[in-house]
């Protein structure tokens, strides 16, 4: 792991094959006079160039909806044919406009969950449930150590977009009581680096949890991050 940075790091290229899908988080400030109604679209155009300077890898598949759901036309040569989502847009006090990239890729995408908990009135009950799933699927990631990536709001968007917030916002050198605990419950499973045993299943947690409802429900969206993850770059305009 630790050589697949060097080279990454001396070629200039992607710490994984899977270069991930673009996601992107915009921060607008209070006070900023730098968010127009082109900047959306310049940004589109600045991750098509990125991809195909990086290069990343070439994931946009061919074809109308059902073509693209059965993948029967195959795949654009073009790494920059990868469209991303939408973009999630939130305000803080400030006078800049930050962007937050992060680049998602498969593996944890595949082993990722939306749950509706019945919390009973427990936090307990909840991070509970969180650590049981991600001992069931973290032996199947293949590069642990990871770092699980958790959203509880009242939705699903909410939750999986608190989710993608923990991952901007999440700091492995501060991290909260509620992420210290969840860290040491999940290595006491013992899976270990690469799945092969040991103290370190994973390097920490990113928890974000948002406003609730009156409700016998919380949603609750898990993402079992790899080791390289969250890929994050920032930029401030």
């Amino acid at each position: 792991m630790i050589e697949n940075l060097k080279i990454a790091k001396l070629k200039k290229r992607p710490l994984c094959d899977d270069t991930g899908v673009p996601h992107v988080f915009i921060e607008v400030g209070d006070k900023s006079n730098s968010f127009s109604q082109n900047i959306i679209e310049d940004i589109k155009k600045g991750i098509a160039s990125g991809l195909k300077n990086l290069p990343g890898r070439p994931m946009a598949v061919k074809g109308n909806d059902i073509q693209r759901l059965e993948q029967s036309q195959g795949l654009y040569e073009k790494s920059e044919k990868l469209i991303p989502p939408s973009f999630l847009i939130d305000s803080y006090n400030g006078d800049k406009t930050r962007i937050h990239l992060l680049l998602l890729g498969g593996g944890p995408e595949i082993r990722a969950k939306t749950y509706r908990v019945f919390h009973e009135r427990s936090s307990e009950k909840i991070f509970k449930i969180a650590i049981n799933y991600l001992n069931e699927v973290l032996p199947q990631l293949g590069c642990t150590p990871s770092i699980p990536s958790i959203g509880i709001g009242r939705t699903h968007f909410e939750a999986n977009s608190l989710m993608l917030k923990s991952m901007v916002f999440g700091d492995l050198n501060n991290q909260s009581e509620i992420e210290k605990y969840l860290t040491k419950e999940i290595n006491k499973s013992k899976i270990g680096t690469m799945g092969l045993g040991g103290d370190t299943t994973v390097l920490g947690t990113f928890v974000n949890i948002g406003p609730q409802r009156a409700s016998g429900v919380r949603i609750m969206a898990i993402r079992p991050s790899c080791f390289i993850e969250p890929r994050i770059a920032t930029v401030e305009i």
